[in-house]
């Protein structure tokens, strides 16, 4: 009887552990949020346009997946300046604390997620200050809103903002397919910088992104390199590695094996 008392209790510590790391497999998240990630973040099968698969001076392109090279499931990405529901600030010195006016963008997107027709068109130009150029611009050149819509839903997204002159300028908003904010990343160094977001679970979730300026930038913006990945294409950080999760699972498969063998030594 007390072998068997023992050995119930050992089972249940190990399914207790291996429940634990089935739990590490699952991501548990009522509400999508953002984190911010770095272009290594984006693994093999993410979508890359540059914005030279056009001829410059195209405007509001659209990239189906042949375009760009992207696999079965890879979204058609359509841009325009911002999102139904959306509008040029009236108050831009209130919104927008020094931006130019033609960038400041206010207003929630509407359910359905669609680009606004009306809203200042986006085009393809060259940007001496990219090194990667030719770029995606707003109207006006380099002082436009640029909102960026998949017509699936995608895990993360990413592309080369700038070139920024002054820190804390511009952001990168971005927005479910209900029109709901799941979380804004804003310009933290000069210059060419990479600005990613994945989603906290690394589920499909984020149906458009927006940029626009939020404080002073005195030479304007562009965007270049666009990166996108649906779940699996996109790392999320201080999330545990597939192996070690998996691991996990086999110390506690190993626990009741062990468990089992020690109740037929008894």
């Amino acid at each position: 009887m007390k072998n068997i008392v023992k050995f119930a209790k050992m089972k249940q510590l190990a399914l207790s552990g291996l429940a634990s790391s089935i739990l590490l497999l699952t991501p548990i998240s009522a509400k999508a949020s953002i984190v911010q990630v770095s272009e290594g973040n984006f693994v093999a099968g993410a979508g890359l346009i540059t914005f030279s698969e056009f001829a410059v001076n195209t405007v509001n392109p659209t990239y189906a997946p042949a375009t760009y090279g992207g696999g079965a499931g890879s979204p058609t990405v359509t841009f325009d300046g911002f999102f139904n529901g959306q509008s040029l600030s009236a108050t831009p010195a209130v919104d927008c604390p020094g931006a130019a006016a033609s960038a400041c963008v206010v207003g929630t997107p509407l359910a359905g997620l669609s680009l606004d027709p009306a809203s200042p068109d986006t085009f393809i130009t060259t940007d001496g200050s990219n090194p990667t150029s030719p770029v995606l611009s707003g109207s006006p050149t380099f002082n436009g809103p640029i909102a960026v819509l998949f017509d699936v839903d995608i895990a993360g997204v990413g592309f080369d903002g700038g070139f920024f002159n002054a820190v804390g300028s511009t952001g990168i908003t971005a927005f479910a397919r209900d029109g709901s904010l799941l979380g804004t990343i804003i310009n933290s160094v000069t210059g060419i910088e990479f600005l990613g977001l994945v989603t906290d679970d690394g589920a499909e979730a984020i149906a458009g992104v927006f940029l626009d300026l939020v404080g002073a930038e005195p030479a304007g913006f562009a965007i270049d390199n666009l990166r996108f990945g649906r779940a699996g294409q996109v790392t999320v950080p201080g999330t545990i590695p597939e192996p070690a999760a998996l691991s996990l699972l086999g110390l506690g498969l190993m626990a009741i094996g062990f468990a089992r063998r020690r109740r037929i030594k008894k």
